[in-house]
């Protein structure tokens, strides 16, 4: 890999006349080949050793040519996804230009058959679709546009990265733009180390990461490929790593009038698809309760500490006994949140540990907001309430009587209610705009995001959270438990009146009139 790499710097440090000339030399002496990558990206992407690929950044930047030349020249078998049979065909099309015929190719099971490989095209638009590669090995699984793609696809389908060549390499390649809908964000999520600008160790472009995920799920980095001893076997890690891409790298588009076409995108399209900027802002939805903008500003604002003489009031709490979600706790200074604190269900398994793991982080007589909505939160609800913990039930099913700040509309229920409040209280155009201050977590920007709403006989309704946990393809945890701790528990306007109980005394604090503004992630 360093070798391609230092073949390519010097092949750019060329005098240009020079750079044509071995161009055309590597041409003529490539010809036979079906398929070579461009210089520069494409062709570290080709060569990279890596066991899990995400080559992404701008429109045009010739990822999806990246799958289909391995699969044309490198793999016995492989298999290339788009999110809809429809997109997929793009995918069969792109094959027929490149080798010049459909000689091969079956339709009907989107199966392309060449002398010595086999190439299987489709798409995964149903959750459930990925059922369909369910036991069916492929030395190579490319995802082409993989934040259209759930995260539960993507790991499900790569279960069957393998071969039954001796020796062949296997290797998943997963290409795409910087997500621009709250679904996607998973994405940014497994490929924190390259993506997320506040990551603790980020990772350069094309640099190898080792990551392993022992039987509770959790997913660690480790050193390099081991075998390690984890849960009692011995586990080898699997290498990941990112390569960005840009319209300028891909010669065949880049000499068109398509650079023009992303000029005139709007500025969050053009952020993503022209400039391959994975820091950009989201795209609204139609009736998307919290404008992602508000969410984003939430945590421009926030600082590593709350404000001084603040104490905590309140903590939202979304139980997950014993299941494969998360407890988590978000923790309130008035409208500074603390930093969400998260826990594997499979550690809190009863009511009495749900109890524990919150009344650690209990300070100030914080009130305790509860969600009673699955089931899971009853027992951690009776062990508080029986030792005398200030506690209050969240039930989102329940009826609302609250209004909406200008009265003209009422809430279909308590969910709706604590939603919409939630957003009034991040909306920058109120009267000395919002002063909520979020932690940077890319799954409560997609959890607050991601619920629209309607307006009905019965006023607003916020999408039910099993819709939303639908379409993200997990729960809402997060997002649920930030809300949760808003709608309870003491505000700013009862602390400058002197009516804030701390300790059994009224607290007079400071107050806090400007703070420092954190840089956008």
């Amino acid at each position: 890999m360093n070798d391609v790499n230092t073949i390519i710097d010097m092949l750019l440090a060329l005098p240009e006349k020079q750079r044509v000339e071995v161009m055309s030399l590597a041409s003529d002496a490539t010809k036979s080949q079906i398929w070579i990558p461009n210089p520069g990206p494409q062709t570290e992407a080709y060569f990279s050793d890596a066991d899990e690929l995400f080559y992404g950044g701008s429109a045009g930047g010739g990822k999806s040519d990246a799958g289909i030349g391995l699969a044309l020249t490198q793999h016995s078998t492989s298999l290339l996804l788009r999110r809809t049979n429809k997109e997929a065909l793009g995918l069969a099309t792109r094959i027929e230009e490149i080798v010049g015929s459909r000689d091969g190719y079956n339709g009907s099971t989107g199966t392309w058959r060449f002398p010595d490989r086999v190439i299987d095209i489709g798409g995964c638009q149903l959750e459930d679709d990925k059922q369909k590669y369910k036991g069916n090995p492929h030395s190579l699984i490319f995802f082409d546009e993989v934040s259209d793609f759930s995260e539960s696809q993507y790991t499900f389908i790569n279960t069957w990265n393998r071969s039954t060549k001796p020796g062949e390499r296997c290797r998943i390649v997963a290409a795409g733009n910087p997500p621009t809908r709250p679904e996607g964000l998973w994405v940014m999520k497994r490929w924190s180390a390259w993506l997320d600008q506040s990551h603790q160790r980020p990772a350069k472009p094309g640099e190898v990461r080792w990551y392993l995920r022992p039987d509770d799920g959790d997913e660690i980095e480790v050193d390099g490929k081991g075998p390690y001893e984890i849960d009692g076997r011995s586990m080898e890690a699997r290498s990941r790593t990112f390569i960005p891409a840009l319209l300028g790298d891909n010669p065949d588009l880049s000499a068109t009038d398509y650079a023009a076409m992303l000029d005139s995108l709007p500025k969050e399209l053009r952020d993503a698809y022209r400039d391959g900027k994975f820091n950009t802002m989201l795209a609204d939805g139609a009736f998307q309760t919290i404008p992602s903008e508000w969410v984003m500003l939430a945590m421009d604002r926030w600082t590593d500490k709350p404000p001084e003489g603040v104490p905590m009031c309140a903590i939202g709490l979304d139980v997950a006994q014993g299941g494969t979600d998360l407890i988590v706790a978000a923790p309130r200074y008035d409208a500074w949140f603390a930093p969400l604190i998260k826990a594997s269900g499979r550690e809190v398994t009863t009511g009495a540990k749900a109890a524990g793991f919150v009344m650690s982080l209990r300070r100030d007589n914080a009130l305790i907001i509860i969600d009673m909505g699955g089931g899971y939160g009853g027992a951690c609800y009776e062990w508080l309430h029986d030792n005398d913990v200030p506690i209050k039930a969240y039930k989102g099913a329940e009826a609302s009587t609250r209004r909406t700040l200008d009265r003209q509309l009422g809430f279909y229920n308590k969910r709706s209610e604590a939603y919409w409040l939630f957003r009034e209280a991040l909306d920058p155009g109120q009267p000395g705009g919002s002063q909520i201050a979020l932690p940077f977590d890319r799954e409560l920007i997609a959890d607050l995001c991601a619920p629209t709403f309607t307006v009905g006989p019965r006023g607003i309704q916020v999408e039910p959270k099993e819709s939303v946990c639908k379409r993200l393809k997990r729960s809402t945890d997060s997002g649920d438990a930030v809300v949760m701790s808003w709608s309870g528990g003491n505000k700013l306007e009862n602390m400058v009146k002197g009516q804030w109980p701390v300790k059994g005394r009224n607290f007079k604090p400071k107050v806090i009139t400007s703070g420092r503004v954190n840089p956008r992630r």
